[in-house]
């Protein structure tokens, strides 16, 4: 699944292009976006009890992006147990045709205790969009 936006002025810095810290909040976006479009909006899951909190996020940078840039972000599952999630990302400058970033960020999935669940037994409505989501990835 694609995400598109274009990069504001505002995410740029001196060197006039997106700070580096920006990428992650644009990966946030189009994992909001890609669960969305699986029919599992985060503020649904959250109204149901669950949370999917970030473990970890790794990213690469290829090349920069500048303002008014028009960026693609294509999210994919990269592994899905019901207790973990993996979700990798490639940024393309659809301006320049340039790949820019690759990344991925680790998740688990808690109650809104933080206590860590497994969404095949709490949830098996939204695990087999999951699962069909992963098979579809990979």
């Amino acid at each position: 699944m694609i995400y598109e936006r274009k990069v504001n002025y505002y995410e740029t810095d001196a060197m006039k292009i997106v700070h580096h810290s920006n990428y992650i909040r644009f990966l946030e976006e189009a994992r909001i976006y890609f669960m969305n479009n699986m029919g599992l909006p985060y503020d649904k899951m959250e109204e149901e009890g669950i949370m999917i909190p970030v473990l970890g996020v790794n990213c690469t940078y290829k090349n920069p992006c500048r303002f008014s840039d028009i960026i693609q972000i294509e999210v994919n599952i990269k592994e899905y147990t019901g207790v973990k999630l993996i979700i990798e990302y490639k940024l393309t400058n659809k301006t320049t045709q340039l790949l820019s970033l690759v990344g991925e960020t680790k998740h688990c999935f808690t109650d809104d205790n933080m206590k860590p669940i497994s969404l095949k037994k709490v949830k098996p409505e939204m695990n087999n969009i999951f699962e069909k989501y992963t098979k579809k990835c990979n």
